[in-house]
């Protein structure tokens, strides 16, 4: 993203993220206003990528959303007899955009979703980014900004974490093709590269060991899955003042294999390495 020019909103933002008595000036808030839409079209995106592994946190894009809370009054709206009392509408213009959200599947504005990904009844939020062809199943969770790339799976009940704050903090991002089994958590900032799958239950935070066990000796990582890695729960010992108990971690067995399809189900994924799921 180059240097803002002087009519850019980025500058407005900055200064009212430091002084929020500024969002009683008209161009602060409005720049405030412009950059959400801006969010929720897809012109604008929280964290961008400058190759595979690497991406960009846009701190002043955060610090947006965040204003946003402040600029928005309360409002009761209706989906049919269900009634909602919040800051922040739905997203629109669904049909329009090739998206399918089925009901009760729930997109807030200020989140952007290509063509052609679908959302069952799960949840997207303000800030987050879910790319073309991607499926958010039921009861999954995207949390704000999170980052998720095009041909995605999240399976049934996965939370995807929010991390808006602190604003300079690197979001959550699932890199293009990858598949996130039933039930994980993901969460802190973690990065998934392209490809990888991710079997059911594994718990992804910024302090998981996440252990290549595929070579001679155990390889660790800590906060990102490498590209293309098949990945299921673990345990290790860890001694404690009370004595050694068994700590959860996560264990990369593999590599996904080329000629496995970006489409294909986890089963099919972990079957090669004789995991049951």
């Amino acid at each position: 993203m180059s240097a803002p020019s002087p009519s850019h909103p980025r500058p407005l933002i900055e200064a009212a993220f430091a002084d929020r008595a500024l969002l009683s000036s008209e161009p602060h808030r409005q720049a405030v206003l412009d950059v959400v839409a801006q969010l929720d079209s897809g012109a604008l995106r929280v964290a961008t990528p400058i190759e595979p592994g690497r991406w960009e946190t846009h701190a002043w894009l955060k610090q947006a959303v965040l204003l946003y809370f402040s600029v928005q009054g309360m409002e009761t709206t209706h989906a049919g007899p269900i009634e909602f009392y919040d800051k922040i509408p739905l997203k629109r213009g669904l049909a329009e955009a090739g998206v399918r959200v089925v009901p009760p599947g729930t997109v807030r504005y200020g989140a952007h979703v290509e063509r052609s990904a679908i959302v069952m009844p799960s949840y997207v939020n303000i800030g987050a980014y879910v790319g073309a062809g991607t499926m958010v199943d039921t009861w999954a969770t995207v949390g704000s900004c999170a980052q998720i790339g095009q041909d995605c799976h999240l399976s049934g009940g996965v939370g995807i974490g929010g991390v808006l704050e602190p604003p300079g903090a690197q979001p959550v991002i699932i890199e293009d093709g990858c598949f996130i089994g039933s039930r994980c958590i993901v969460v802190e900032g973690m990065l998934i590269e392209r490809e990888a799958v991710v079997g059911a239950g594994v718990t992804l935070t910024a302090s998981t060991a996440i252990i290549d066990v595929t070579g001679s000796e155990p390889v660790e990582h800590r906060g990102r899955v490498p590209a293309r890695s098949v990945v299921i729960p673990g345990m290790r010992s860890k001694r404690f003042p009370a004595g050694e108990f068994q700590v959860p971690c996560a264990l990369i067995i593999g590599q996904r294999k080329e000629s496995t399809d970006k489409k294909t189900s986890l089963n099919a994924a972990l079957r090669d390495f004789n995991v049951p799921v």
